[in-house]
């Protein structure tokens, strides 16, 4: 059973506590054949999980998350909250309506998820989404891309952080902690 035991300490350390590792070891032994049935044997998370009869119920998938939100006076029914991305964008056409002009040039390429990339026209910082009673100052990156009628502008991490999110996935509930409220 324990001939391919490796014990990995200093063989002079290992000399001077071998009356330790002989204790040890007979003492695991005897232990091994003295289990009688009325005895409870703890496991660690990995064998119980092996183990474990019910698993968690399966669920749908909740898609997407949307916040109604406004920037000035331009109301946005479903801004799209979006986990996966690691910056908040706004379409060309939105940043015409808002009359959107100071930008700050960028040399930033986007890789979408289909791995195509985009070029970014330039940032825009400080943005005042309202999103209820609160604004929220958010940096955008303008691109070009085709103008969806549900999705102008997609809200990533940087936003929902500002906004401290709480998302709950199995009741597809986003709320947002603004100053603990």
């Amino acid at each position: 059973m324990f001939a391919s035991l490796h014990v990995n300490i200093p063989f002079i350390k290992a000399l001077q506590q071998m009356p330790s590792y002989i204790k040890y070891m007979k003492e695991l032994l005897t232990r091994k054949n003295s289990l009688k049935g009325g005895q409870t044997i703890v496991m660690n998370k990995e064998c119980s999980a092996l183990i474990q009869t019910e698993f968690p119920i399966k669920r749908k998938d909740p898609r997407s998350f949307h916040i109604p939100c406004a920037i000035g006076e331009t109301l946005i029914d479903k801004g799209l909250c979006n986990l996966g991305a690691s910056i908040n964008l706004m379409a060309l056409s939105l940043m015409k309506k808002l009359q959107i002009n100071e930008l700050m040039p960028t040399d930033v390429v986007i890789r979408l998820v289909d791995k195509t990339q985009k070029q970014a026209v330039g940032v825009v910082e400080n943005v005042l989404v309202k999103v209820g009673n609160y604004f929220l100052p958010t940096d955008f990156v303008k691109l070009k891309m085709e103008e969806s009628p549900i999705h102008s502008i997609i809200l990533g991490r940087p936003f929902l952080a500002t906004a401290r999110a709480l998302i709950d996935v199995e009741r597809g509930e986003l709320i947002l902690r603004i100053h603990d409220e």
